[in-house]
């Protein structure tokens, strides 16, 4: 059945996306005047007998995703002419080894003079995979960056669709338990003095002793 648009969307971006021995094409449908957008997956293993365990998540709220939460910073920030919500920012530091890009696209729209500047009206589009897995999950985040010209100001907002199999997700989910055990383990090496050690302290002590 075909997909009926109506008149929130006038504008789509297809990707084609490999997993395992075929690929899913995944349509982007975004109105050039909002942030708004929608997903269309469609999967294509015509030529493989491959036997397929994958499972398809989309996320309005990226902070709702263990891969997010675990490899991503996300930006926040509002004033008068911005208001951004979980812009992607960059891949965390302890994983950019873990973390790795197979997609970084981005549209422009159209180029709008705001304030004595050019600012862009865009669609950037992420793809990310974890390091041996690349050809069983991605995770793609969608970022509209749409310029409201008469308020003079940009709204940015994101969406997120995680395409995995069975075992990378089983992957993730350690990588996430050790996240949450390491996030732990530095909010209370930061909040209980008496953990940090003084090195210099130590040694004077020590040195008394000889």
């Amino acid at each position: 059945m075909a997909l009926k648009l109506g008149k929130s969307f006038n504008r789509n971006y297809t990707i084609q996306i490999p997993i395992m021995n075929g690929y899913y094409n995944m349509g982007i449908y975004f109105d050039k005047k909002s942030t708004f957008l929608l997903f269309k997956i469609e999967p294509d293993f015509e030529n493989t007998t491959f036997e397929h365990n994958v499972k398809i998540n989309m996320f309005k709220n990226l902070e709702a995703s263990k891969f997010c939460e675990t490899f991503i910073d996300l930006h926040n920030f509002r004033k008068n002419t911005l208001d951004i919500v979980n812009q992607f920012k960059k891949i965390k530091d302890n994983y950019t080894h873990n973390i790795s890009f197979i997609l970084n696209e981005t549209i422009t729209l159209s180029k709008i003079h705001l304030e004595d500047k050019n600012v862009y009206d865009t669609l950037n589009i992420y793809g990310l995979t974890m390091e041996g897995f690349n050809e069983e999950f991605i995770f793609i985040i969608t970022e509209r960056q749409n310029i409201l010209k008469r308020l003079g100001k940009k709204i940015v907002r994101t969406s997120g669709i995680q395409i995995a199999t069975t075992p990378s997700l089983d992957m993730l989910e350690d990588y996430h338990q050790e996240g949450k055990i390491y996030s732990q383990e530095k909010k209370q090496l930061y909040t209980n003095p008496n953990k940090i050690i003084n090195f210099e302290k130590e040694e004077l002590e020590n040195s008394q002793h000889i």
